[in-house]
């Protein structure tokens, strides 16, 4: 021992270390972020350095966004894609658990459903929108098909990834204690693969925003994706900026709604 403890000199205090990975939100910084952006924008355009016609200056697109709004096509525009969109995810959605539960959990349907999955999620969906179109017509189901069809396969690599994280010995020690097949799904396999499932519904619904807008550019009367390209036809910059503008805000209002939605499902934590 050294001559200061010897003595019983008072040690000194270390700092402590572990404070681990903790990040936290900032919502000014956030916000702030969006209004610099819209100040540069806004600056380049008042300058000269954006052209207008290339680019339309905030004010332009929120007079294009507020005269869509007055006259009552936003929302005929909106309805119709937040009805395809909700309609398609879900579908997917439930398809894609169901399925990625069954290979999680069962050997028989493991081997047959990775090879499956491997080989078609590569593929482009939309690719296969003029497919879908031919086998469901040009209405909504072809529509809702192409949704369903890009998300299921992320919800399904993600749950079965959330599944097959799940401690093993958990699932045995459940079982020892004779819980009913049920009881070690809605106890343990659950909320073990619940963090990765609800991760997988952040890239589904972004996916299902993407093909929402391709399937409405080819064929659709109605939709923000019909709007987006009838504005481009006919160089209304404004209004397809305009029309971004409402898909970007769609996209805050779904994650926002998963950002709940994860709180409270995994409250627990």
């Amino acid at each position: 021992m050294s001559r200061d403890v010897e003595q019983g000199a008072p040690a000194s205090l270390v700092r402590f270390r572990a404070t681990g990975f903790n990040p936290k939100s900032n919502p000014v910084a956030a916000w702030a972020s969006f209004v610099v952006v819209i100040a540069l924008w806004q600056l380049g355009s008042s300058t000269g350095f954006i052209s207008e016609l290339a680019m339309p200056s905030p004010v332009a697109v929120a007079k294009a966004l507020w005269q869509l709004i007055v006259s009552g096509d936003l929302w005929l525009h909106l309805g119709a894609s937040l009805q395809r969109l909700v309609g398609g995810w879900i579908m997917g959605t439930v398809a894609g658990l169901v399925v990625g539960f069954l290979v999680g959990m069962f050997t028989w349907a493991r081997s047959p459903g990775v090879a499956l999955v491997s080989a078609l999620f590569p593929i482009p969906k939309i690719a296969l929108l003029p497919l879908f179109i031919i086998w469901f017509g040009i209405g909504e189901p072809s529509k809702f098909a192409t949704i369903a069809f890009g998300v299921f396969f992320p919800t399904v690599i993600n749950t079965f990834g959330g599944v097959d994280n799940v401690q093993r010995n958990l699932i045995r020690m459940g079982q020892s204690f004779d819980l009913p097949m049920w009881s070690v799904i809605r106890k343990i396999i659950l909320p073990g693969a619940l963090p990765t499932i609800l991760s997988g519904f952040r890239i589904s619904s972004s996916i299902a925003i993407i093909l929402l807008i391709a399937a409405e550019m080819i064929g659709a009367q109605y939709g923000i994706g019909a709007l987006i390209l009838a504005a481009g036809n006919l160089y209304q910059t404004d209004q397809l900026i305009a029309g971004v503008v409402v898909l970007s805000l769609m996209g805050l209002c779904v994650s926002w709604l998963l950002g709940r939605l994860d709180r409270w499902l995994l409250g627990w934590r």
